[in-house]
């Protein structure tokens, strides 16, 4: 499975206290300097009417959700459903489902609008994720409805089903991720073009359509039928892949947008692998110089380990530790600098024969629950992820990735090469052409957060991401820190983005929080 997997947020708890000065340097023409105030340039709430969604018929811009009880949440939540269209080339033919889930202001006097979030994956539920997260968005609960949604081809939006538990238990130890021989090399792309067949089976009406630009127009639909005349949203991880195509095709419909953990709107396929083997391999330096070694014995600590599991996975009852399932153990706890014990921990136990710490990391990255039942979300993030890129790599362009790869990262390296020609194999979708685009001249500024230690989607990313979105628009401000994404683990962070989206002060560009 792929680390990419892992794009979704993960739920932090705890507030990381930080300073928080404004440094660094903008691109070449961004005209803020490192002292400058903050701006009011954001846009104020508006009494206008919305912005009508662009070429739909009144069929679908006259919806009125039906809010009701949610059946999984209680309290002050209410979920209903939009339609939009399967394809947005055929606005009038057929329609595909998107759940919501909402919760009003509760200070409805000095209500600012909806604030929509997507907290990544892609693949991620977002009628699940909000309620357990809303603790974080207490204070800008007050003043905005928050809600949120499950994209088009995600859980309760046709989410897309591609196998079994059986089937997904079976590949997990039959399936060796870093293929060493042709007969294991042959495995590995036979599984992942079986995949694509499932997906194909039970979700063939879907899969063609689960592009990022159509769920950023179902997005300004759902904004349309949500009664705002601008789009106020929060999007985290793949959520700022999301967010920035938003405001590439609706760059005059952008409210006050927040990315955090952001993607990189440059990259193709091998380039976000090479962004992760970078990220990874610095997050497991950090943590080998918190316990006080150094990262070159901690790095060859975890490489013997893997190699002596490749050799004879460790038995855990009725299950085996294999080498894929180590890795993918140890990238979880890198996700937190607060699971970095948990690495400690589950490293010790495998170096003395007890695989089953790791093997636990594992599922919860792979979302296997204690009955050995998976979640779809993986299934609907390469659906997502297929769809987005015609790229599909071969074995023979992963291999040559590999000598750099293992440099990068001898940990890491290796998976994240493999996996290049893994994801899209024989995928029974085309792709579109281009990855989507970030450019959005024109648009009300954007906060691009980026925190230096986060090792699913690098800092680098989020400094691409502000100068992709143009002069003016994209405004970066630097974390100083560990984990994948920075809200509600930094309170410099919070702090500044709050005051964006419920005053609308807009920090100078390169503030930097730690």
């Amino acid at each position: 499975m792929s680390i990419r997997r892992r794009l979704t947020v993960l739920a932090l708890g705890g507030v990381l206290v930080t300073g928080c000065t404004s440094t660094g340097s903008p691109p070449a023409a961004q005209p803020s300097t490192p002292s400058a105030a903050p701006t009011s340039a954001a846009p104020t709430p508006s009494d206008a009417k919305p912005s009508p969604a662009s070429g739909l018929p009144a069929s679908l811009t006259g919806q009125r959700p039906d809010w009701q009880r949610c059946d999984d949440w209680g309290g002050d939540w209410r979920c209903a459903t939009v339609n939009v269209p399967l394809d947005h080339a055929k606005p009038s033919g057929a329609t595909l489902p998107v759940a919501l889930i909402r919760k009003e202001a509760t200070d409805p006097k000095r209500r600012i609008g909806s604030l929509l979030f997507n907290f990544g994956g892609p693949g991620g539920s977002g009628v699940d994720m909000l309620p357990e997260l809303s603790g974080e968005y207490e204070e800008l609960g007050e003043r905005y409805d928050l809600v949120s949604f499950d994209p088009r081809g995600v859980s309760r939006s046709s989410g897309v089903v591609c196998r079994t538990d059986a089937e997904q238990a079976a590949a997990e130890t039959r399936v060796d991720s870093t293929p060493d021989t042709p007969a294991e090399e042959a495995a590995y792309l036979k599984d992942a073009t079986d995949f694509g067949a499932g997906c194909a089976r039970r979700s063939g009406r879907v899969i063609p359509y689960t592009t990022t630009t159509a769920t950023a127009r179902d997005l300004d639909l759902i904004r349309h039928v949500l009664g705002d005349a601008k789009l106020h949203y929060f999007g985290i991880s793949y959520g700022t892949q999301l967010g920035g195509t938003y405001a590439h095709l609706f760059p005059r419909n952008v409210g006050r947008l927040v990315l955090d953990a952001v993607v990189d709107p440059t990259a193709d396929s091998a380039g976000h692998a090479r962004h992760q083997t970078i990220g990874f391999q610095r997050a497991l330096d950090n943590y080998a110089k918190s316990t006080g070694q150094t990262p070159a014995a901690a790095t060859a600590r975890i490489t013997t380990l893997l190699a002596a599991l490749d050799r004879r996975p460790l038995t855990v009852g009725d299950r085996r530790l294999t080498e894929g399932l180590a890795v993918t153990g140890v990238a979880v706890t890198l996700y937190s600098e607060q699971s970095w014990p948990l690495l400690t921990q589950a490293l010790r136990a495998a170096e003395s024969g007890d695989g089953a710490p790791l093997l636990r990391l594992a599922d919860s990255y792979n979302d296997r629950d204690a009955q050995g039942r998976y979640a779809t979300q993986s299934h609907s993030q390469r659906a997502i992820s297929c769809a987005d890129s015609s790229e599909r790599p071969t074995a023979a362009q992963a291999k040559a990735l590999l000598p750099e790869f293992r440099r990068l990262s001898p940990v890491f390296g290796a998976f994240l090469a493999w996996d290049t020609a893994g994801w899209c194999a024989g995928w029974p979708v085309k792709g579109e052409a281009k990855t989507p685009a970030a450019s959005a001249p024109g648009a009300a500024p954007v906060l691009v957060v980026g925190t230096t230690g986060d090792p699913a989607t690098p800092y680098e990313g989020a400094e691409r991401m502000a100068k992709e979105l143009g002069e003016g628009v994209g405004v970066l401000v630097t974390n100083k820190g560990e984990g994948h994404g920075a809200y509600g683990t930094s309170e410099c962070v919070t702090e500044t983005v709050d005051a964006y989206l419920l005053d609308g002060k807009v920090p100078a560009y390169g503030t930097t929080c730690g």
